[in-house]
């Protein structure tokens, strides 16, 4: 029922208001219509007593002798119906029982017209209780309509009854019952249609405030967009649309500033990034060959000079790798589009799974692969380096013994390679940034750090697929993790080379 209720309700602001206002009109109107009703009840119901007070016991005291009543327009003793007014009623009772009632008939009745009112018991016991005080009360008898009644003491020892029908007084409040729902009927459909004009037209500029919100929520500022030439409309900054509309104005200026100097930190921050690893790559080239040159002395040299040069030589090669994933980060962020070539994905994995079974063959390797080639367009280095790092991943990051599967599938529009591993998974304060730079998550996995990288695999590998327009999604918990990436089935990347 709530439920139904709820979906009744109006959900704009704009229906609210017109709604508000309709419900306030109708309470008024029914208000006003009530008390016009009761006010018109109440004074015609005087009028009656009024008329009533002045009939007095004229009639129902020419029914004491208990003759036979007939219209007599002349007047006897027997009932004298002269100058009643039509429908009036006359009653006598005596030790509490009605000998005589009859009523005034109409105009057009003729002297056969039978002027006695039959009572049922119940009818005799409510004229029976009518209080003998003169005052008027309200009557409702089987044979007849509402009465208005008064009971008066006779001089025989009786009780006479006099009343006069409602019905003229409810006919008459009926009709302006019926009246006032046709008028204010009509009145709250038209300040139905005309408060929801007024209120659309007075809400022009909150709605331009939204078409406003609403296009600036579409603009892609989280790929660099800065600029918002967006604004909100103008309006009165006295009235609480133009409050609105200023306020808004301000923070589509702050978060512009904001957007602007984050998008120039970003820059500064990837044009560093590129700088330093193209620099550093000229001095750590050399100190690796250095170190190897130092190695191939065919003279004597100390065990420990040279398993220092070994190390050296090795943390420079490892040193090496790092800034070339930083350099191609770099060339990436700052939008360098990748090679635009038909790639065998298939060829692909098997020559990376083939890799990852000569590094690690502690691990158990299983591949999975469809009976077609799976084909993609793209740059088949990156992708192999994708590749490469998801099995490294799953290499490095899980115990001895753990079972690697490695599939590759078509779905649809795309082509879906899936590296699982039924490892200990990856702790679930980790995955949200999994693939954001210098992630580290060995030791969270592993409990060691040896082997580990500088945390910039995974990224590599977002960076590349979403570079490729695709995406990669990790699917964690312990005893199964998931890396899942889905790639465009043939559909051409950027034309370019990253390398």
């Amino acid at each position: 029922m709530r439920r139904a209720l709820a979906g009744l309700r109006p959900r704009t602001l704009r229906a609210r208001l017109t709604a508000g206002l309709v419900v306030l009109l109708a309470l008024s109107c029914a208000a006003v219509g009530v008390a016009a009703v009761v006010e018109l009840d109440g004074f015609l119901t005087s009028r009656v007593d009024q008329q009533l007070r002045d009939v007095g016991t004229r009639y129902p005291a020419s029914l004491e002798h208990g003759a036979a009543l007939r219209n007599d327009h002349d007047g006897d003793e027997h009932g004298d119906t002269r100058r009643q007014a039509s429908g009036t009623f006359g009653a006598r009772l005596l030790n509490g029982r009605v000998t005589n009632a009859a009523v005034v008939p109409g105009a057009d009745a003729d002297d056969s017209t039978d002027l006695t009112v039959r009572l049922t018991p119940r009818d005799r016991a409510a004229l029976a209780a009518v209080p003998v005080d003169g005052r008027c009360h309200t009557l409702s008898l089987s044979p007849l309509h509402r009465y208005r009644v008064a009971a008066y003491r006779g001089m025989d020892g009786d009780v006479l009854l006099t009343g006069l029908p409602l019905e003229p007084v409810e006919a008459t409040v009926h009709r302006l019952e019926l009246v006032a729902a046709v008028v204010f009927g009509a009145a709250l459909a038209v300040a139905g249609i005309a408060g929801a004009l007024w209120v659309r037209w007075s809400l022009r500029p909150l709605s331009r405030v939204a078409a406003t919100a609403a296009g600036v929520s579409e603009l892609p500022l989280a790929s660099g967009e800065v600029a918002l030439p967006m604004r909100a409309p103008e309006s009165d900054p006295r009235s609480e649309v133009g409050r609105v509309a200023t306020a808004f104005d301000r923070m589509l200026h702050h978060v512009e500033d904001a957007l602007t100097k984050r998008h120039a930190s970003e820059e500064r921050l990837r044009s560093f990034a590129a700088d330093a690893s193209h620099e550093l790559r000229t001095p750590v080239a050399s100190v690796r060959g250095h170190a190897e040159l130092a190695l191939l002395h065919p003279g004597p040299v100390p065990p420990e000079v040279t398993r220092a040069l070994e190390r050296i030589a090795a943390e420079s090669a490892r040193m090496g790798e790092m800034v070339d994933e930083m350099l191609l980060l770099a060339r990436l962020d700052a939008g360098r589009p990748l090679e635009r070539r038909p790639v065998d994905l298939t060829r692909l994995v098997l020559d990376a799974v083939t890799d990852a079974r000569a590094a690690g063959p502690e691990h158990g390797w299983t591949l999975e692969l469809p009976e077609e080639p799976v084909t993609v367009t793209g740059d088949a280095h990156r992708l192999q380096q994708v590749l490469a790092n998801l099995l490294a991943n799953a290499r490095l990051h899980t115990p001895r013994g753990t079972k690697v599967t490695v599939s590759l599938e078509t779905g649809g529009e795309s082509a879906l390679l899936r590296v699982h591993d039924d490892g200990p998974g990856v702790p679930a304060e980790v995955q949200p940034g999994v693939f954001e730079r210098f992630t580290r998550a060995d030791r969270r996995r592993t409990g060691s750090s040896g082997g580990a990288g500088a945390g910039l695999g995974l990224s590599i590998v977002a960076a590349v697929v979403e570079a490729h327009g695709g995406d990669v999604e990790l699917d964690s918990r312990p005893g199964a993790t998931t890396f899942t990436v889905r790639l465009p089935a043939g559909t051409p990347a950027p034309g370019g080379d990253a390398r």
